[in-house]
């Protein structure tokens, strides 16, 4: 009888680095802070009453957070494991205060519509957890694109939420009041629709229904997606 030679099977490396653009895109859509991981709920619900509002927070986290990352990953070998939570809180404030004072000076409507939020990004839950759990573990390259992924996952959250609640709360959408473009113009005033708007939706209890309803899309949709499969 001829002896039949085994072959081995090929061991499949379940630890295999996933590639820059998956590191840059898996936290805009699959691993959204705010629609998937519900995330950073505090300026999702206090500072999207308005589209420029909730753009300008979208625009400053995504500064902070990739500035954050960066940081701790060009140091963290050089950080003792038993004060690693503090140095990040340090490297967070300091960069948050640098941007609080360029935001003041340049930005002032801004800063007055976002307030005390604008220092509360220091305790923002994202920023810190994305620096112990990749910044922490990963080269500058890789950190950065999480952290701008990341980031940019939360303020696009953060903008559509500010739409919704502005254009169905008012019936139009403000540019240039709260950022500094240079002019100010209305969008979508023309189509008269103030006169259905729901208020509601512009007040504090607003922000809740808006992400309510936009989770719940979501979920929907997922559950839908994963039936169809």
């Amino acid at each position: 009888m001829t002896e039949v030679k085994k072959v081995p099977a090929k061991k499949v490396n379940k630890d295999v680095e996933p590639s820059l653009w998956e590191t840059f895109t898996k936290g805009i859509l699959k691993e959204n802070g705010l629609f998937v991981m519900v995330l950073g709920m505090c300026p999702a619900l206090a500072v999207t009453a308005t589209f420029e509002g909730a753009f300008g927070m979208g625009v400053l986290v995504i500064i902070i957070l990739t500035l954050t990352n960066v940081s701790v990953s060009a140091i963290r070998k050089l950080i003792p494991n038993t004060v690693r939570i503090p140095v990040y809180v340090i490297i967070i404030a300091t960069e948050v205060t640098i941007l609080k004072m360029l935001v003041d000076a340049f930005a002032p409507a801004l800063a007055t519509e976002l307030g005390v939020f604008i220092a509360l990004i220091t305790v923002n839950c994202i920023i810190l957890g994305r620096a112990e759990s990749f910044a922490s573990k990963n080269n500058v390259i890789r950190s950065a694109l999480d952290g701008l992924g990341v980031a940019l996952g939360f303020g696009i959250a953060l903008a559509v939420i500010g739409f919704f609640r502005e254009f169905f709360g008012t019936g139009m959408i403000v540019l240039g009041k709260t950022l500094p473009l240079g002019f100010e113009y209305t969008v979508f005033e023309n189509l008269g629709l103030g006169k259905y708007a729901f208020t509601i939706l512009a007040q504090p209890p607003g922000a809740f229904l808006v992400i309510g309803f936009l989770l719940a899309g979501i979920v929907a949709f997922q559950q839908r997606k994963g039936a169809k499969k």
